[in-house]
């Protein structure tokens, strides 16, 4: 392999013998690392905490410290040498610790510091018994059954599938303390109570201290299983957590599940999940919008006080408005995109789906910050969204687009605009006609920059590194089974949609065009808010429809998005609270469309039409029995 030449200087971590002529793995593999390094030209540091293990001469290695194994010790190094790479595999299950202990709090990221030799993800992976036991599953090695309990009640699930006598222990090794023996089922409940006292004692002063929370299922969880809804990903389980679920965790929220999606958040009716659509519980056999539905019929059934999802044409505030819940699209760039499966990348968008405005501000407040690990992350002023949270809206002004007054759109969708209309008069705003001249050109455009992106984010899926993989003739043949029988209908439909516009020939006449169209649609907005505050439309031109009744017919899906798509392609923020309900008793919302990283003020607004429509869902329990 030929020689990184930026790299030159090295730093070890060593916990056992580095003395040339010890029989022992750390002295040869110490100290041979260190000489050959150092015949490379490379400058080689070496720290290392037990005076009776450690060759202290310049024969070893070029600066030697004789220092605790903490990462106090090691800022402190990084401060006086010019360090470009770290080495922790010479030391054994210590100082693989330690560079994880400097990783998570950026130690290396801070001092521009590489580690060599082995990443984070692999010595989770050896570190982590459930990791562990897969990696091992997955070489055709035997391990004993078991499996991670996160709950107390999944912990007696999981013991009732074991059976006895069991052993209970912490999932990481370090110490290899808290664990216990169990014989017997009755002695059960004590000893898990005994791991349990392992979890960190809860902190009162967080945001969202114990509070259960599911997500939507294209958030990577660590070691939780991450599928987007597609059978290509049925059994990925990611090493790390995305930042959005990662804010939950640190502001004290308890990550209870995942919930059903739109494969790879592609439809607007969550039918095209690998495994199987979602009911809304409004009705029997309604669909919960897509492709965030799972998220919405979880809040609307109350199975979760808040949960979050992802908006790429609509996939948030479509939902919401079909289940009687809130859900809030952030300006692009407000959440992380860190550890969300992609499907668009300039469209998709993290938001928080609630039961109201003000627990919609609390999770806007959690889930927005700015992230260097995501390119497109946005660094700007964020508010204390709850605490500014007020209804009143006297002298705003609230446009009207004439443009989303559609042909064929029904009697009560414009009702209920009517009365979110007067609702703002009577609070004190103003209304004011605009035009957003483009509008007609959102769909298409939409239909062919989506797909496209989807094409080249999709494309990773080929069998080789992650996820599901057919049997092949040759390379080529397992690329297109895998693809083929890993894929849905409505993903592949949009994958071959997406690779015709990007294609040799077509590029011009539809791609780049429909970017040239995008600007101009983001154009009439900029222009809008010249005279107009924020912007009052429907969320949806329908209510929920039946399971089915649309499947079949992809374009009068598509339709079911054009009230929420030019929001995503001019990349402002959204918000769709529930409004009032159709003939049938089911839900309609009304959106609330305001500046870029003007969150605020649509809060206000939403939560001023909140407190005078009193909405009610009127959800019974039959999709209990």
């Amino acid at each position: 392999m030929p020689r990184d030449k930026s790299i030159k200087s090295i730093l070890i971590i060593g916990s056992g013998p580095i003395v040339i002529g010890q029989a022992c793995e750390f002295d040869y593999s110490g100290s041979q690392a260190s000489r050959s390094l150092r015949e490379e030209g490379i400058e080689v540091t070496l720290i290392n905490s037990n005076p009776a293990t450690i060759m202290t001469d310049s024969v070893t290695a070029d600066n030697i410290y004789l220092k605790p194994l903490t990462k106090k010790s090691i800022i402190e190094i990084l401060e006086k040498h010019k360090i470009d790479a770290v080495l922790p595999t010479m030391g054994g299950q210590t100082a693989l610790n330690l560079a994880i202990e400097c990783d998570n709090a950026k130690v290396w990221e801070k001092f521009n510091v590489r580690m060599i030799g082995v990443n984070v993800d692999a010595i989770n992976t050896t570190e982590d018994r459930e990791l562990f036991r897969l990696k091992m599953k997955e070489l055709d090695v035997n391990v004993c059954k078991g499996e991670i309990a996160k709950s107390f009640l999944r912990g007696k699930e999981i013991a009732q599938d074991i059976g006895f006598p069991l052993v209970i222990r912490p999932s990481f090794t370090l110490g290899g303390s808290g664990g216990g023996f169990v014989e017997k089922e009755e002695d059960f409940d004590n000893a898990l109570n005994h791991a349990k006292e392992f979890d960190e004692k809860p902190d009162f002063n967080k945001k969202i201290p114990g509070i259960p929370l599911a997500v939507k299922d294209l958030f990577c969880t660590k070691n939780l299983r991450t599928t987007a809804g597609s059978k290509i990903l049925e059994n990925f389980i990611p090493t790390y957590e995305s930042t959005v679920t990662q804010n939950i965790i640190d502001h004290g929220g308890i990550i209870i599940g995942k919930l059903n999606c739109d494969e790879f958040a592609m439809g607007s009716s969550n039918e095209t999940s690998y495994f199987g659509n979602v009911q809304n519980p409004v009705s029997e056999n309604l669909v919960p919008g897509g492709s965030s539905g799972g998220s919405s019929s979880a809040l609307a059934a109350k199975l979760t006080p808040a949960t979050i999802g992802t908006d790429t044409g609509g996939s948030i505030r479509q939902p919401a408005s079909f289940t009687g819940t809130v859900g809030l699209k952030p300006t692009y760039g407000s959440c992380s995109r860190y550890g969300i499966v992609a499907f668009a990348s300039s469209l998709d968008q993290a938001g928080p789906m609630t039961h109201d405005v003000k627990d919609c501000s609390l999770m806007l407040e959690i889930m927005s910050n700015y992230d260097t690990k995501d390119s497109t992350s946005v660094e700007f002023k964020r508010e204390n969204y709850l605490n500014n949270l007020n209804e009143n809206i006297k002298g705003k002004k609230i446009g009207i687009p004439k443009e989303y007054r559609v042909d064929g759109m029904p009697k009560e969708i414009d009702e209920l605009w009517e009365k979110g209309i007067k609702i703002i008069k009577e609070n004190g705003g103003q209304i004011v006609e605009i035009s957003l001249p483009n509008t007609n050109y959102a769909l298409p455009t939409y239909y062919i920059v989506a797909p496209a992106e989807a094409s080249s984010n999709l494309a990773r899926y080929d069998g080789v590194k992650y996820g599901f993989r057919s049997k092949g003739e040759n390379l080529i043949d397992m690329y297109e089974k895998t693809r083929s029988e890993g894929f849905g209908d409505e993903v592949k439909r949009r994958i071959m949609i997406g690779t015709y516009v990007l294609s040799s020939g077509y590029y011009d006449a539809y791609y780049l065009k429909a970017q040239k169209v995008r600007r101009l649609i983001k154009n009439d907005f900029d222009e809008a808010y010249k005279k107009v505050d924020a912007i009052l439309t429907p969320s949806t031109p329908s209510s929920a429809f039946k399971i089915g009744e649309k499947l079949n017919d992809p374009v009068s899906m598509y339709l079911n998005d054009i009230f929420t798509v030019p929001i995503n392609l001019a990349g402002l923020p959204a918000i769709s609270i529930p409004a009032g309900h159709d003939k049938k008793g089911y839900p309609l919302g009304l959106q609330v469309i305001g500046k870029a990283f003007d969150e605020q003020s649509i809060l206000n607004i939403a939560f001023a039409l909140e407190k005078n429509i009193s909405f009610k869902n009127n959800i019974t329990d039959w999709w209990i029995k």
